[in-house]
């Protein structure tokens, strides 16, 4: 039985990619406890607020066309997706490059975020090297270079966190922080990228150079559903997730947003290293199992329940301990942040479950609905906030009450995929 189980393909494609994220957050924990104690929380919030901007507008860089990149039979029309994709984060970039230019103090008031109103010039040029990095992502998943994603994820790790400290031993300051963002987002593109032509054979980069604006055109038609769907969906779902920071850095200051930007890095390490993982792995999986006409339920089931076991000792470990690991890893001025990752382990406990069920969705053709369901997720979450704001008048209560909004929303989105999978008709999706 365990040899059966260690030479399913299935299982070793998502060990290869969790042995390079575990690679990557294993140099990442390492680093941390150095850089927390050269950056104070207020460096932390400045990069957290500019993170969280720069979330907010990742899933409208491409329009979510990279997600479909793994889906054609074909792989001429999944190149033609990828220039597509292309073409539109290019665009993108530049209209915002241009709207920062001549309103950034406009929209530093509008976003609240006048501490980060300096550095908003460097969200275009992030904005484009995430979307290339997504394009890159998704060619070598439906490729299934595992190894090279996993291999990329090291590299990048190291150099960016040997960086954060070298750099801030001299110099400590948020700017650096931003800055090595930005330039982690063009280091990670890059590296995806000469990966990428390494592994094409001068066939498919001949390919790739045929593919014409007609057949990009036909090819944003066919996958139209993820611009008008899944992009809004990821965009909404984005911005819920990066309310937090953004409100406790208005309401509460820069450092209630620092300790939450720690408490959400390092509770989103094990969603990173095996949920992401698995969903990147799952995605091609669950598309093969929907052409070959398989039970989509009992897959999914299954990869939820491996995850939701998995899962539940890290996460209940820092719920009972929090406040004290923080401290004692991080140094006592973060012990705060341990507060906070108490309550976050609630909601990334059950969003460390959710990848089997995010990546079928676009399979089981609920784009649609998961549009509405995250507009309401966005209003329940904003009420947590505002409540714990207003009424309590505590970061903490806040938090809480924002993470037990998050668990209730991943346990009814993964509830209802499991419902909607027992019901697939196959044959429909087939005949698309």
């Amino acid at each position: 039985m365990y040899k059966k189980f260690a030479t399913n393909s299935f299982v070793r494609s998502v060990i290869m990619v969790v042995s390079g994220a575990a690679g990557a957050q294993l140099l990442t924990m390492l680093f941390a406890p150095i850089i927390t104690r050269f950056y104070g929380a207020e460096a932390f919030g400045l990069l957290g607020t500019f993170t969280a901007v720069l979330a907010i507008l990742v899933p409208i860089a491409a329009l979510a066309y990279p997600i479909a990149i793994v889906l054609p039979k074909n792989d001429d029309d999944a190149r033609a997706i990828a220039k597509l994709s292309i073409y539109i984060s290019m665009l993108v970039s530049t209209i915002i490059l241009v709207s920062i230019i001549l309103f950034s103090n406009d929209i530093a008031d509008l976003l609240n975020v006048g501490a980060i109103e300096n550095y908003l010039i460097l969200v275009p040029f992030a904005l484009f090297f995430a979307a290339a990095e997504q394009v890159m992502q998704q060619w070598l998943i439906r490729k299934k270079q595992f190894k090279v994603l996993a291999r990329v994820a090291v590299s990048q790790s190291l150099i960016l966190n040997s960086s954060k400290v070298g750099i801030g031993y001299f110099s400590p300051l948020g700017l650096i922080l931003v800055i090595l963002a930005t330039l982690g987002n063009a280091l990670y593109a890059f590296q995806l990228w000469i990966c990428s032509y390494k592994t094409t054979v001068p066939n498919d980069r001949i390919a790739y150079k045929k593919i014409y604006f007609k057949r990009v055109k036909e090819v944003a038609l066919i996958y139209r559903d993820f611009p008008l769907y899944r992009a809004p969906q990821q965009f909404i779902n984005a911005l819920s997730q990066s309310l937090p920071i953004l409100m406790l850095a208005s309401f509460f200051g820069p450092a209630s947003a620092g300790f939450y930007t720690l408490a959400k890095t390092v509770m989103a390490i094990p969603s990173t290293l095996v949920g992401k993982a698995v969903g990147d792995v799952f995605y091609p999986r669950i598309t093969e199992a929907a052409h070959n006409n398989e039970n989509l339920y009992q897959l999914i089931k299954k990869a939820t329940f491996a995850l939701a076991a998995l899962g539940f000792l890290p996460f209940m470990s820092v719920i009972l301990f929090g406040p004290w690991l923080f401290g004692f890893v991080f140094g006592e001025e973060w012990v705060l942040a341990g507060e906070y990752a108490r309550w976050l382990s609630v909601w990334i406990y059950f969003m460390f479950m959710n990848p089997p069920s995010n990546k079928a969705i676009p399979i089981l053709e609920i784009q649609g609905f998961y549009l509405f369901f995250t507009f309401f997720t966005v209003f329940l979450r904003i009420i947590a906030l505002l409540v714990g704001y207003f009424v309590f008048k505590s970061d903490v209560i806040s938090v809480m009450l924002f993470s037990i909004a998050g668990a209730v929303i991943n346990i009814a989105i993964i509830t209802i995929v499991l419902c909607k999978s027992r019901k697939f008709n196959i044959g429909r999706y087939l005949n698309d």
